[in-house]
């Protein structure tokens, strides 16, 4: 089964303008609220139709400006659950399950998905009277009765509080394995992606950017956009000085990396990739005996003693800085001189620990830990 999109829609001031094929699993399309996610599912859906381009799934045309051809929501195979899931509430469970059966729905089959999504019992339940939980189920239920050839899911989980959340993704992860069919999985939560999908891609103002493996785009993403998405902390505009040095603008400090893409705009360090540096290892500093800690989860251990001597361009001078208390670990804001933007350097808690020690004179980072960035599709 494979899906084939490539459409252009305007907005007012708005273009969405997305490119992209799936075959398999679950893939998702990653960003911040207003960029063009539902409305690329809606469009796929036949909620909204694009002003040119072509959708194709599995050999049928569902959309066509040229030839113009625009089947109707109803001829398109395509599963869509909504962020609210949009039961009917007036229906019982068992009437919304055949809402996505067509005029003459067998209750044989009726019955087979009320067993399948674990909703015996409550067929004759109105969605007021159902938990988030059953409700996701019902959704559900309702969504692969219609036999789609594929799912759109529409940030299922974005109104729900953190506890119930996972609950409820526990229980999607189990469904989408029972049902086997391709996914589009639209969200701006980064943990849900990385969990939950095979392949992202991303979208900023619009536009579609890095299509890849999870993982790869998580550890080494290749925008600007990708890198906010996936986490980093600390993005900024850079100059390329020759093959192995680039210059972060916004910090006024020139890094020592690998060979550098000749297309690199941007620079980036994820605030756990910092580690402190004594005094005698910063170049024009007196030697000093005090040791930082800094605690390294997958070593097992609060304290840290300092690592081999770095090379002077990956020294972050501690100018000011600012700690800050989150539950589970110290957030530790600073920068390398009053010009400078603000930095992040991120810290696990030990046990029974009111604060993260000493702040050192520097931090530093190794080559391998820097972000080469590419400019934003839309730049």
């Amino acid at each position: 089964m494979s899906l084939k999109v490539n459409i252009k829609k305007r907005l007012g001031n708005f273009n969405l303008d997305v490119a992209f094929e799936t075959e398999r699993g679950v893939f998702a399309i990653l960003g911040a609220s207003g960029c063009g996610k539902s409305m690329t599912l809606k469009c796929i859906a036949g909620i909204e139709t694009p002003d040119e381009g072509r959708i194709e799934l599995n050999g049928r045309i569902l959309y066509d400006s040229a030839k113009k051809i625009n089947l109707t929501p109803q001829k398109r195979r395509v599963g869509y659950m909504f962020q609210d899931y949009a039961l009917f509430p007036n229906m019982t469970v068992e009437q919304n399950i055949k809402a996505g059966m067509g005029k003459h729905p067998e209750e044989e089959k009726v019955r087979s998905y009320i067993n399948r999504f674990r909703l015996e019992g409550m067929e004759k339940h109105y969605p007021a009277q159902l938990s988030g939980g059953q409700k996701q189920r019902v959704a559900m239920a309702r969504m692969i009765a219609s036999e789609p050839d594929i799912l759109l899911l529409d940030e299922p989980f974005s109104a729900l509080d953190s506890y119930l959340k996972w609950e409820l993704e526990q229980e999607m992860r189990d469904m989408l394995a029972e049902v086997q069919k391709p996914v589009l999985f639209v969200s701006h939560n980064r943990d849900e992606v990385y969990r939950l999908c095979s392949v992202v891609s991303c979208i900023d103002h619009g536009k579609m950017e890095v299509i890849e493996k999870t993982k790869e785009f998580f550890h080494n993403p290749k925008t600007k956009t990708a890198a906010v998405l996936s986490g980093c902390k600390n993005i900024s505009a850079a100059e390329i000085v020759d093959n192995n040095h680039i210059k972060a603008l916004g910090w006024g400090i020139t890094l020592c990396v690998s060979e550098i893409p000749e297309e690199t705009k941007a620079v980036g360090i994820r605030a756990h990739s910092f580690y402190p540096v004594n005094a005698e290892q910063i170049p024009g500093k007196e030697s000093a005996a005090n040791e930082y800690r800094v605690s390294v989860i997958q070593e097992g251990t609060g304290l840290k003693k300092y690592r081999n001597p770095v090379q002077e361009e990956n020294i972050f001078k501690i100018e000011e800085s600012r700690i800050i208390e989150d539950p589970f670990e110290w957030n530790i804001s600073f920068r390398p001189s009053k010009e400078s933007g603000w930095l992040q350097w991120k810290i696990a808690k030990t046990e029974q620990e009111d604060s993260p020690g000493p702040i050192p004179p520097a931090l530093a980072v190794h080559a391998k830990d820097i972000l080469l960035l590419k400019d934003n599709a839309y730049e």
